[in-house]
């Protein structure tokens, strides 16, 4: 079985799952908000990997929905909240809620869809007792803790430094961690693992797995932004540039470019999203050809997505050796060899 056909064969259960917890109710136009990007039914990515190896050590449906619905609706606010930051222009193939419903409003919205989730989590403690619900509660209150720690990180330089001069990878990967590797790969594993009782050792195996995954995952989406088709990708290109955010092609470019090519991209960085053009983008982009930065950053995707795979060899005796342990595999390439 194939990473995507597990995760489709789950897609109901968790969609059902957190309806339950958002219901439509009075009053009707706060919860049509939240519902609006639950509703647009996201790829289930993060709460497939926690379905994943939830099976892969054992475990059944049962035992990890309410973790995997959670950590859904995570994502739901989280990308609300996201898209008003970055005034992002679509989300999921639509507009992206600030855009419908004010941001005021798709801000409130958002509080409904957070304690939401924390109520999942306390009736998942309910449910399989303190022990392993507390277990699994503090990972998942880690796991986001890291990840606004992270968007605190990205938004300081989006909004106030501006300053290529002062970006480089290190911070790039600091970021990366924390709200990709952690939230969207190793944290959704090791969630799935912890609900079916795997050992410390076991969740050390899947956060190294994990790691390297999700750090080709990310730079392949830094790529995708800027060359992939839009309908397909579900956003418009070159949102990154736009919304002025450190990524792989950006820093490349910087680095080879001359003294001029970099005063203009800074100059670029500069500007709040609104006022950049789409001739000064795509001067950018120009800078990224010259010097090949996709290339560049396509080599560092597939070098990690390599490291990835050693790693999965390495601890692949260590691993349950069940049917999940291939879709393991499959999910890997998944998440880097992708064009959406």
């Amino acid at each position: 079985m194939e990473f995507k056909d597990f995760v489709d064969k789950y897609k109901d259960d968790i969609y059902k799952k957190i309806c339950e917890y958002v219901p439509l109710k009075e009053p009707m136009g706060h919860y049509q908000i939240m519902r609006d990007y639950i509703d647009r039914r996201g790829k289930y990515r993060r709460p497939g990997l926690l379905l994943l190896t939830a099976h892969l050590y054992g475990g059944t449906l049962k035992d990890a929905l309410l973790p995997a619905a959670a950590q859904q609706l995570s994502e739901d606010w989280i990308l609300m909240q996201d898209d008003i930051e970055d005034d992002s222009e679509l989300r999921r193939g639509k507009p992206a809620a600030q855009k419908i419903y004010g941001w005021v409003n798709a801000l409130n919205a958002t509080n409904t869809g957070h304690i939401a989730m924390w109520k999942m989590l306390k009736d998942y403690i309910l449910q399989v007792g303190s022990d392993k619900g507390n277990r699994l509660y503090n990972r998942f209150y880690d796991m986001l803790e890291c990840t606004v720690e992270g968007q605190y990180i990205e938004n300081t330089f989006i909004h106030y430094t501006k300053d290529l001069n002062k970006a480089d990878e290190a911070t790039y990967f600091k970021i990366v961690y924390a709200k990709t590797a952690y939230y969207t790969v190793f944290g959704p594993m090791v969630l799935g693992a912890i609900a079916s009782g795997a050992k410390d050792s076991d969740l050390q195996m899947l956060k190294e797995i994990g790691e390297k995954t999700a750090y080709a995952f990310q730079i392949v989406d830094d790529i995708l932004d800027l060359t992939a088709d839009e309908k397909t990708f579900g956003k418009k290109n070159n949102g990154d540039l736009f919304e002025g955010k450190i990524t792989i092609p950006v820093l490349h470019a910087y680095k080879n470019a001359n003294r001029e090519e970099r005063e203009r991209m800074n100059s670029t960085f500069a500007k709040q999203r609104k006022d950049k053009t789409n001739d000064e983008i795509m001067f950018i982009r120009s800078l990224m050809e010259k010097y090949k930065s996709i290339e560049y950053a396509q080599t560092m995707a597939e070098r990690y997505g390599e490291e990835a795979h050693k790693l999965y060899d390495k601890y692949k005796n260590q691993l349950p050796n069940n049917e999940y342990r291939d879709v393991l595999l499959s999910a890997i390439n998944e998440l880097y060899i992708r064009n959406k």
